[in-house]
């Protein structure tokens, strides 16, 4: 292989070598489902998404695992403040992760572990932490890890434990050290009694940290290829992930990887900002495909900035990009799955995504082939226009944004309103043709206007106007 990935624990692009050669394990933190995804939520599986096609596009037999956090303290208390049971709230909230990675085809992992579902796996992680002398019990139910007993302790990060400012204010906790860090929690007052798990060291629940160390050793062994997650998870979570699971004698992570922020005015997306865009109402103003885009545009490390255009100006590269393989098709006929699979991809657009996954450089040779593609068709050269449409959608499949495959495919199936509508407004055309020709521009020109204002965008080529319907892109700001 020649990918090249920045690796955060270095702070430095380096070769990726799989552990196994021919295998890539990646663990990536997923969503804590204490509410609805916003945009911001869901980059980070659209950008790893990217990284598995590529990887498999190269023949890596990949393990994908997210997990998903079920249960902690906002969970809890977003439930009982919304009068409902707790696990209930996370359910009703995962399902609505999961349709918001499917409306986006993000492919789904191999694993989705919960956190509630691995309490036996936790428990003996951090049984093993305890015997090690890493892990102290502070009362019934509290157990933490010594952030003092493991030297390597900041690492990731590049920190020294007194330099760290971002030390949890729970004075009375009865921790040793104000940086050590949850294992378990023992239950609050007035919190569900479904809550809480009895285990040797007192009646309590995991710490944030624990469910993925966990996990990851389930499914991946002690040491797998790649970790990853977003940015702000870099500390604590990802650097107590790494102590914890090295303190109990696994090599863990070989390679980090994160994604950069979605960020609107410069902040990051949040809902405690109030500058959160849920992905179910954006997609009510947008296609699913233009919103994918969106977020695939940038180079993962890179932060986001959502604007008022932001969606307008994706709409139009996707109108660009699914026209010309929608006329394409209709010149030289579709073209199987398995050929655009197979297809050899443009040396550039492969050194672009081995470069650290720079999907910008590889999408301008993206756009060199629609060119091409276009300068073919329009010169009516079939055999080179159907190359540059397997090449187009080839390298777009990598992507996730292949116009043609099933996700973002618009025919097929129960099609009676669209031939009802292609009859309505081919009608209209033949009008604007017959205008044409007798030279009544303005009666032309009104047929245009008309069809334009019901959201029809009109091409006028050599073997005549075709039509296609202008991506329903409206404002996303949020009233």
């Amino acid at each position: 292989m020649t990918l090249r990935l920045f690796d955060s624990g270095t702070q430095a692009v380096r070769d990726f070598v799989p552990l196994v050669e021919g295998r890539v394990g990646i663990y990536l933190c997923g969503a804590t489902v204490q509410s609805p995804p916003h945009v911001g939520h869901v980059r980070s599986a659209v950008a790893f998404d990217v990284l598995v096609r590529w990887l498999r596009r190269q023949g890596q037999r990949v393990t994908l695992v997210r997990n998903v956090t079920d249960i902690d303290d906002k969970i809890l208390a977003k439930a009982a403040a919304a009068g409902h049971e707790w696990w209930a709230w996370a359910l009703t909230n995962e399902r609505a992760f999961t349709s918001a990675y499917d409306a986006l085809g993000v492919l789904p992992p191999d694993y989705e572990p919960r956190a509630t579902g691995h309490v036996p796996a936790m428990l003996a992680l951090m049984e093993r932490l305890v015997e090690r002398g890493h892990a102290y019990v502070a009362g019934p139910g509290d157990v933490y890890f010594d952030v003092r007993s493991w030297s390597d302790y900041g690492s990731l990060t590049n920190q020294r434990v007194d330099d760290m400012t971002d030390v949890p204010d729970d004075a009375g906790s009865g921790k040793r050290d104000p940086h050590d860090f949850a294992l378990w929690k023992a239950p609050k007052p007035g919190e569900p009694a479904t809550a809480a798990w009895d285990t040797p060291f007192g009646r309590g629940r995991p710490g944030w940290h624990l469910e993925c160390s966990a996990m990851a050793h389930r499914y991946l062994g002690e040491t797998f290829d790649i970790h990853g997650g977003g940015l702000d998870l870099r500390f604590p979570h990802h650097e107590n992930e790494q102590a914890q699971s090295r303190a109990a004698g696994y090599g863990f992570a070989r390679h980090w990887l994160h994604n950069g922020w979605v960020t609107q005015g410069g902040a990051k997306m949040s809902k405690s900002l109030g500058n959160g865009l849920l992905v179910s109402a954006v997609l009510e103003k947008a296609p699913a495909a233009v919103v994918r885009y969106a977020l695939t545009a940038v180079q993962y490390r890179s932060m986001l900035e959502w604007t008022d255009d932001t969606l307008t100006e994706a709409a139009a590269t996707w109108d660009r990009l699914a026209g010309f393989v929608q006329r394409a098709t209709e010149r030289v006929g579709a073209v199987p799955a398995a050929e655009v699979a197979a297809a050899a991809l443009p040396a550039a657009f492969g050194a672009a995504l081995d470069d650290d996954l720079n999907v910008p450089a590889a999408l301008a040779v993206v756009h060199e082939t629609l060119r091409a593609g276009n300068t073919a068709l329009a010169a009516g050269d079939d055999t080179a226009a159907r190359d540059a449409m397997v090449a187009l959608r080839g390298m777009l499949d990598v992507l996730g944004l292949d116009p043609a495959s099933p996700q973002w495919a618009t025919t097929g199936g129960d099609d009676r309103t669209a031939r009802a509508l292609d009859a309505l407004v081919r009608a209209e055309l033949d009008a604007r043709a017959a205008a044409r020709a007798a030279r009544d521009w303005a009666a032309a020109d009104a047929i245009r206007d008309r069809l334009t204002a019901a959201g029809v965008v009109v091409e006028d080529s050599p073997t005549g106007a075709r039509w296609t319907l202008a991506a329903p892109v409206t404002d996303t700001t949020e009233d």
